[in-house]
């Protein structure tokens, strides 16, 4: 099979204007509200630009779960390229809590629509994941974290927190799973704090503390 063509400047622009326009209203939960249509509409394209680049709401609904997937795992390189092993992870895990808590709608949304397409929901949990084992076996390089503890352990724990968001203390219980998780990835005896405090937990980029967001 071979390598799709490169779209031209402008096909890209109203591409991801489109995709910008479905994120924001999937997060918004309004999306089963609107007419396929009203998505050129919103992002001022024609509907023949819409059906060009998705032809459904299932084939937008996955480029949009690529699209938040994909930025997941840049950040977590990001991260790992600016901190600390142990640092980058720490950053990294509860910055996925600060997404989830962002994107509740995002989430609810894509689940709806992509309910059937279990091979790109496990295409893209095997990407994160490989992510989330990057950061966790240079924290064991590092020395800060334990090496009998592998990353699906850790992918279990985030999955279990996406899926209990529907509890009152969702966040409090959250960030406190985390900071379980990160204590118990802690390496017996190192001097290296992995769990982190609102004064030592930095982001890549700016400096600010990693709760800026995912």
């Amino acid at each position: 099979m071979t390598a799709d063509k490169p779209l031209r400047a402008d096909a890209r622009r109203k591409r991801e204007a489109l995709l910008a326009k479905a994120r924001e209203v999937f997060d918004t939960g309004d999306f089963f509200d609107l007419r396929f249509d009203d998505f050129a509409r919103l992002a001022g394209v024609g509907t023949g630009t819409l059906y060009r680049h998705f032809p459904t709401r299932e084939a937008l609904a996955e480029a949009v779960y690529h699209g938040e997937v994909a930025a997941l795992c840049d950040r977590a390189r990001r991260l790992q390229a600016t901190l600390p092993a142990s640092e980058a992870l720490t950053a990294f895990l509860r910055g996925m809590v600060d997404h989830m808590d962002a994107h509740k709608g995002l989430a609810r949304t894509l689940a709806t629509l992509m309910a059937d397409r279990s091979s790109v929901l496990a295409e893209g949990s095997r990407a994160l994941e490989q992510a989330v084992t990057d950061l966790v076996a240079a924290a064991v390089r590092e020395g800060a974290v334990r090496d009998d503890v592998g990353a699906g352990a850790v992918m279990m724990a985030l999955h279990g927190i996406g899926a209990a968001h529907d509890r009152p203390d969702w966040r409090a219980e959250a960030d406190g799973v985390i900071t379980l998780l990160l204590a118990g990835l802690r390496r017996p005896h190192s001097d290296q704090a992995i769990a982190g405090t609102p004064s030592t937990r930095r982001d890549a980029n700016s400096g600010t503390p990693a709760s800026a967001g995912v």
